[in-house]
């Protein structure tokens, strides 16, 4: 017989977890830390500074201190350097502006159990068929996620030689649009569903980049792309298709690329054994409630629809992207 556990240490230490998740989500939402920007502050000062009551503020400051966002000492609550560096509004850094798609992950999350049992997912993401408020809410929540890893590519990718990217299953434009103003040099053509596709144009056109930035429909799973381009993006495309509608996007993808062109798949990407990452693995229980179909695949899936599509130097990025996703590239032979 297995020797007696004292105490459920791990069920704990997951539930305390959950706890810091949301109160860093509170923390955000209410801006508490760009108030304390300037310096500490006791919860009656912050809280007059935020306009509401110390009352119900002071547990959520103590629960961000647990978290490791905030630091208390004599009354006085202060930012840790990495609050200061990630969640202060106006730094070039700031990643706060996410909170309107991590709300949503959680609110979806917690369904994984009920869509597991009915074979369906419970908060289904439908692209085709959702209210236009309702998707346009969805994609400029998810936008700067979509900003943050382009950036992240950019620090890792030299597209000095690129004059034309293709950004499939664009959604609101976000990694385009991020491309267009890092790069003057390039034109950039975003695919999307027709439900979507007015959307992204409206974003692109709040930007001022409607002349090197177009969006146009194609059902990339099934049509040819119009045109040849340097390089092909796909960012947190394929993890929303069947394994056989994503073999199907990366070969007409390919298919699109000029000689010596390149494929850059950014998104969760697990390893063989499917334990890691861990971000990819917690993926799946978010996609799981969202597609039919959609997960986090593994490598040697995208190796394979990679090959298949006639596609050499395939290479998997061994570290994440500063946003927590994978990278895998690969190029069309010359």
């Amino acid at each position: 017989m297995p020797d007696a556990i004292s105490k459920p240490e791990t069920f704990n230490k997951l539930r305390a977890g959950a706890n810091a998740a949301f109160a860093m989500l509170a923390g955000i939402q209410l801006d508490v830390f760009t108030h304390l920007k300037a310096g500490s502050m006791t919860a009656e000062q912050l809280a007059a500074a935020m306009g509401v009551g110390s009352m119900r503020l002071r547990p959520l400051l103590y629960a961000l201190v647990v978290a490791g966002l905030l630091t208390e000492r004599d009354g006085q609550f202060s930012n840790t350097p990495e609050a200061n560096q990630f969640l202060v509004k106006g730094e070039p850094s700031y990643i706060g502006d996410r909170h309107g798609a991590i709300a949503n992950s959680f609110a979806v999350l917690v369904k994984a159990a009920e869509s597991i049992r009915s074979g369906e997912p419970k908060a289904k993401l439908d692209f085709s068929n959702s209210p236009p408020e309702e998707l346009e809410r969805f994609l400029r929540n998810i936008n700067p996620g979509t900003v943050l890893a382009a950036h992240a590519l950019l620090d890792m990718v030299d597209f000095s030689s690129v004059r034309t990217v293709l950004d499939v299953g664009c959604g609101g434009g976000g990694f385009a649009i991020m491309l267009a103003k890092a790069c003057p040099h390039i034109k950039a053509v975003g695919t999307d569903l027709p439900t979507v596709v007015p959307i992204a144009k409206k974003i692109v056109a709040e930007q001022g980049l409607t002349d090197r930035v177009e969006v146009i429909a194609v059902d990339v799973v099934n049509e040819s792309l119009p045109r040849t381009y340097d390089a092909a993006v796909l960012r947190n495309f394929l993890q929303v298709l069947s394994a056989d509608n994503a073999q199907k996007a990366v070969r007409n993808t390919a298919a699109a690329l000029n000689p010596g062109g390149k494929i850059y798949i950014v998104g969760q990407v697990l390893d063989d054994s499917r334990t890691s990452p861990v971000e990819a693995v917690g993926f799946n229980l978010l996609f799981l409630n969202l597609f039919d179909e959609g997960e986090s695949f593994t490598e040697s899936e995208h190796r394979g629809w990679l090959a298949d599509a006639g596609l050499v130097n395939i290479q998997r990025s061994n570290f994440l992207l500063k946003d927590g996703n994978g990278l895998i590239t690969a190029q069309k032979p010359s």
